[in-house]
């Protein structure tokens, strides 16, 4: 079973994400396939890649269910391992990624669009880096990503909310770089045949030294969360929020 579709043509990847049933949400499996697509993308002569997801919405993030049938140290830090190459690749593809987003881009979903060099947006999505529900913290690099487009400040409060912000709200904020009335994947689609008649190669040339004077950074801003969310994992608040979550109900933290 495959859960993307991957195309090529006229220079340009397109990487769409084939789970709809569960709004495109990241299991073991999943994040395993995407890190070895992403890793044979990276080969091909490709100048860009789009980023998008089948069904009612982009990615609904990590699979709740997933990350609770993890049992034991080493089986979680397996899957963030993962997680940590997939968001590497994206972001040191010598490629320029365009992330089209529509529907939902929740959790780890939304630090997949924002590890793109581009996220455009239908004015009808809504986006969420909603962790808190669940008592933990963004990972993927996601302080990572809040810090750069929204400063530190922005960024707390919005992990801390864990509010979904409309569209052209997260225009307003920088959280995206484009929204459009169009289907996203079309507007991707425009905006990528536009760069082709642009100097790709020296864009390509200053994403890269950005990004690798950068890495370090959102390596050691992984590494934190990784270690920060195991621990988060044993806490009261979590196991009350994944439940709440399962029983479709409002969790009742107590800070624990």
């Amino acid at each position: 079973m495959s859960y993307y579709n991957v195309k090529t043509e006229h220079g340009i990847t397109h990487l769409k994400f084939t789970r709809p049933d569960k709004l495109n949400a990241l299991n073991v499996e999943s994040l395993e396939e995407l890190r070895d697509r992403l890793k044979t993308i990276e080969q091909n002569d490709d100048s860009i890649v789009i980023l998008s997801g089948e069904g009612k919405g982009f990615c609904a993030g990590g699979d709740v269910s997933m990350m609770e049938s993890l049992h034991g140290e080493d089986s979680f830090h397996d899957v963030m391992g993962v997680i940590e190459e997939i968001i590497e690749t994206i972001y040191l593809m010598p490629k320029l990624i365009i992330s089209a987003v529509h529907g939902s881009a929740v959790g780890l979903g939304l630090s997949i669009a924002l590890s793109s060099d581009y996220v455009l947006a239908h004015n009808q999505s809504k986006l969420s880096m909603n962790f808190i529900g669940i008592g933990l913290l963004p990972d993927g690099g996601g302080h990572f990503w809040l810090q750069e487009r929204l400063g530190v400040h922005k960024a707390k409060q919005f992990a801390w909310h864990g509010k979904s912000l409309a569209a052209p709200e997260a225009y307003e904020e920088g959280l995206v770089d484009e929204i459009t009335e169009e289907e996203a994947e079309n507007a991707a689609i425009n905006l990528a045949k536009a760069w082709q008649k642009r100097p790709l190669q020296a864009m390509i040339a200053t994403k890269q030294v950005y990004h690798r004077n950068r890495i370090k950074e959102l390596q050691s801003y992984m590494e934190q969360e990784r270690n920060l969310q195991y621990k988060l994992r044993g806490t009261q608040d979590h196991k009350e929020g994944v439940q709440a979550f399962m029983q479709k109900r409002e969790p009742h933290f107590i800070g624990k």
